[in-house]
C-alpha cells in the first residue's frame, strides 16, 4: 500500500513525458475499479463502459466535458473511486482533485478563449446535486455571458417574456419563470467535430504544460 502511495505521489510530481493520453475506451484494472458502482454514470465512464470526452486522467481522478454544459468547455473533475458526496470524500482525494484545478482551469480557459471560470460543487440534493458521485465543475466564463439567473440582463429577460407571451414586468416575476429562463442555458453537449476539436485543444495545452514543467524540474536537477 505504501509503495502505491509513493508511486501516485511520484506520478503527480513527475508525469511521464512519453505517456500518451488514454483513449476513450480505456479500461482500468479490476483492483482500481473495486470501489466503483454499477449504476453510476461516472463509474461507467471510469471503467470505459460509457463514452466521454476525457480531457485529463491520472491515478486519482479524471476530467471530462460535461454532457449538459452551462458554457462551452464546461468540465468536471471526477475521482476514480466512488464517493456519493463531497463530505464523504476523503481529504486526500479532495486534495488531489483540487490540486488539478489551476492546471486544468488554465487550459480550459485558453481553449475556449475565456478569461475566467467558476469552480462549483453541488453537495447534496438540496444544493442541486444530481449525480451522486463527487465531482467538481469548472465552468469557463466571459464578460457579459449572463450565465446565472442573477446575472441575466433586463434585455434578455424582456425578450424571453415577450416570446412566452407573458406580461412584461420586472417586479413580481414568478420564481418558476426564472427557473425556466436559467434552464435555457443548459443544453445537451453536441457530439460534433467542434466538440472534438475543443477536447483535443485542451489535451494539447495540458500536454504542453506538462512538458514545460518537466523541463523546469530537469533544469533544477
Amino acid at each position: 500500500m505504501e509503495a502505491r502511495r509513493l508511486a501516485v505521489l511520484y506520478s503527480h510530481l513527475f508525469p511521464s513525458r512519453s505517456a500518451p493520453l488514454p483513449p476513450l475506451s480505456s479500461i482500468l484494472s479490476t483492483s482500481a475499479c473495486a470501489s466503483l458502482m454499477n449504476d453510476c454514470v461516472f463509474c461507467l465512464i471510469i471503467r470505459g463502459e460509457s463514452p466521454a470526452f476525457k480531457l485529463y486522467e491520472d491515478d486519482m481522478c479524471l476530467c471530462i466535458l460535461d454532457t449538459r454544459p452551462l458554457s462551452r468547455g464546461h468540465s468536471l473533475i471526477v475521482p476514480k473511486s466512488h464517493f456519493s458526496s463531497l463530505d464523504t470524500t476523503p481529504p486526500s482525494v479532495v486534495a488531489a482533485m483540487c490540486s488539478k484545478v489551476p492546471f486544468l482551469g488554465n487550459a480550459i480557459m485558453k481553449a475556449t478563449d475565456s478569461d475566467s471560470f467558476n469552480l462549483l460543487v453541488n453537495n447534496g440534493a438540496a444544493a442541486g446535486q444530481v449525480i451522486f458521485h463527487t465531482h467538481i465543475h469548472i465552468i469557463p466564463r466571459k464578460a457579459g455571458d449572463c450565465l446565472w439567473t442573477s446575472e441575466v440582463c433586463f434585455t434578455c429577460l424582456f425578450i424571453y417574456l415577450q416570446m412566452q407571451k407573458t406580461e412584461v414586468t420586472f417586479n413580481g416575476i414568478k420564481y418558476d419563470q426564472l427557473l425556466v429562463l436559467q434552464s435555457l442555458y443548459r443544453r445537451p453537449l453536441t457530439i460534433d467535430p467542434e466538440t472534438s476539436n475543443l477536447a483535443n485543444r485542451v489535451r494539447e495545452l495540458l500536454l504542453n504544460v506538462s512538458e514545460e514543467s518537466k523541463d523546469q524540474v530537469s533544469t533544477l536537477s
